[in-house]
């Protein structure tokens, strides 16, 4: 049965089956002509769908519809959809989406292309490709200069806390100890803090999830000596912007290297793989996606070569059975 017109008050809405489908819905319009050609558009689509297959009519909007729909991370994701709007998925290649990130981010590194505009992209149309709606894509990424990521140590955070205010001092503590996101930790208000059970609650606001962390004896002491303040986060600051020049001044008062917000739950990954944590577990508590990222981003090669030394059980260097053994190249152990 075509599609068929009525008025509801001013507009004009449609409804009937069309290929095997049930249709019914607003045309959005107040004049009967321009209902009629949405209807028949509906109908046309209908048939297309039908008869070539839903990739002939699926738009990047309709899938990042879908996707939203889903509860699927949406970073990124408004941009996008703004660049392809009406785009029919199957006209969107791997060389289109390339060239979308360089008109997108003419001046900008690999790695934000990659993110903002393959990752999003690709995810939103692989998603629909998981319910039979298209075909996979697969987008090769720009090249990412690798960066050397400089953790801090317990004993930066102890200095810079001496050196600074309370909450930026607890600030510090809190993001090394729990592996909290710069982001995460501003986030964090007082009743998300339980002292009596030692933990917080941290809004995941990379991924859209939540997560418990355990505070430490001496981030809870941080966190106490904080002076709360009526209708302020913990730590006070709105942003990180906000925070970041109090940051630095903190960190030239204490006389240490600079290290960005960052390095902190760099710091957490890096000292607790340091204490043979596995990187399931690192994941986990930290809120990263997957163990692979934390060992491959995260994971240092020791400088020392004597490290071989533990695998024989040796673990001081004037150990006085190593001291006993003499080698003459010549004649062998004496």
């Amino acid at each position: 049965m075509p599609l068929k017109i009525y008025r509801r008050g001013q507009v004009w809405h449609y409804r009937g089956t069309v290929a095997g489908r049930r249709l019914r819905g607003s045309t959005g319009a107040a004049s009967k002509e321009i209902a009629l050609r949405v209807a028949a558009d509906l109908e046309a689509s209908a048939w297309k769908c039908r008869l070539d297959g839903p990739a002939s009519v699926l738009s990047f909007a309709q899938a990042a519809i879908r996707y939203r729909a889903a509860g699927k991370p949406t970073r990124f994701l408004s941009a996008i959809e703004d660049y392809w709007k009406d785009t029919l998925v199957r006209d969107i290649t791997a060389g289109a989406v390339r060239q979308a990130a360089i008109t997108l981010f003419p001046n900008a590194s690999g790695a934000t292309r990659n993110r903002q505009v393959i990752v999003p992209t690709q995810a939103v149309i692989n998603h629909a490709a998981e319910g039979e709606l298209c075909s996979k894509l697969s987008v090769k990424r720009f090249p990412v200069e690798s960066k050397v990521k400089t953790p801090v140590t317990w004993d930066w955070i102890e200095q810079f806390m001496r050196a600074s205010p309370p909450h930026l001092g607890a600030l510090a503590c809190f993001m090394f100890l729990t592996g909290a996101r710069v982001s995460e930790a501003l986030a964090l208000d007082w009743d998300d803090v339980d002292f009596e059970e030692k933990r917080a609650l941290i809004r995941e606001t990379k991924i859209g999830s939540e997560r418990c962390a355990h505070l430490p004896r001496p981030l809870i002491v941080a966190l106490a000596n904080i002076e709360r303040t009526p209708g302020r986060s913990v730590f006070r600051y709105t942003a990180k912007c906000s925070a970041d020049k109090s940051w630095r001044a903190a960190v030239k008062r204490a006389g240490l290297p600079m290290r960005s917000f960052h390095c902190c739950r760099h710091g957490f990954a890096t000292a607790l793989l340091r204490e043979n944590v596995d990187p399931v577990t690192i994941a986990k508590l930290g809120g990263w996606k997957s163990p692979q990222h934390v060992f491959r981003t995260y994971g240092h090669a020791s400088d020392d070569p004597t490290i071989t030394d533990r695998i024989a059980g040796i673990e001081n260097e004037n150990d006085e059975a190593r001291d006993a053994v003499r080698f003459n190249t010549k004649t062998g152990f004496i």
